[in-house]
């Protein structure tokens, strides 16, 4: 599925159909697409020089302040992750200790294999209870409500797609439930800002770079409500 793109030539476009799908998934992570949407932005993060990004957001920094953008997430996202957190603490850490503990008695470290996959499942774990603890530290809830004629976070769109003339069906999710290969498209990427808060039949510009940008048409829009249905993404 093609949602967005990055080339600019005709040529390359066709090229790149399957870079116009990732761009949808790293156009948040990514430094240099999220330093530009920084920069484009208004507040405290506007006019940054530079960023560090993690997936919690990005520190800008510049010769007088430093400043963090947060993720916007919904309360639904906050509790999904709370609850993960609580099974990898409670349940599964204790478990891959004990699997640690085991394979450490097979013996030389140095060619024990076991001991060397236990562990490395361990600081994986460890890295997932982190990042969310991040995430939830660092996170602004927001409603996932809208009005009933624009379009807003959960809504089912189908778009036209001028340029690739082919239609597609969209949901508008949080960063943490963004997958692009399912249709749910992330608010902060070029085409959730495209359309938030749009209208069905308004013709909208995709603004994927300062140098390429490219028209969708919305369609009709089905509205959606945070249901807890989707899952928290696994990165």
């Amino acid at each position: 599925m093609a949602f967005d793109r990055v080339s600019a030539g005709r040529k390359g476009r066709r090229a790149s159909r399957v870079c116009r799908q990732a761009i949808l998934i790293v156009s948040y992570f990514s430094a240099s697409g999220q330093s530009r949407i920084a920069a484009r932005g208004s507040g405290p993060a506007a006019g940054c020089a530079a960023g560090a990004v993690g997936f919690f957001g990005i520190v800008c920094y510049n010769s007088r302040e430093v400043s963090t953008v947060y993720d916007e997430l919904t309360e639904v996202d906050i509790r999904k992750m709370q609850e993960e957190i609580d099974y990898r603490v409670n349940i599964l850490r204790p478990k891959l200790l004990e699997d640690v503990k085991v394979a450490r008695s097979f013996g030389d470290l140095s060619e024990n294999f076991e001991y060397k996959a236990a562990k490395r499942e361990k600081n994986r774990n460890d890295s997932r209870v982190r990042y969310l603890e991040r995430m939830i530290s660092t996170a602004r809830v927001i409603s996932a409500g809208s009005a009933p004629d624009v379009v807003g976070l959960f809504d089912k769109l189908v778009i036209y797609d001028e340029e690739e003339q082919d239609e597609r069906t969209i949901q508008i999710v949080t960063t943490l439930r963004q997958n692009a290969l399912e249709g749910l498209i992330s608010k902060e990427s070029p085409v959730g800002r495209a359309v938030m808060g749009r209208r069905a039949g308004d013709r909208v510009r995709v603004e994927v770079s300062e140098d390429y940008s490219y028209y969708i048409v919305i369609r009709s829009v089905e509205k959606g409500k945070d249901d807890a249905s989707m899952d928290i993404s696994r990165f």
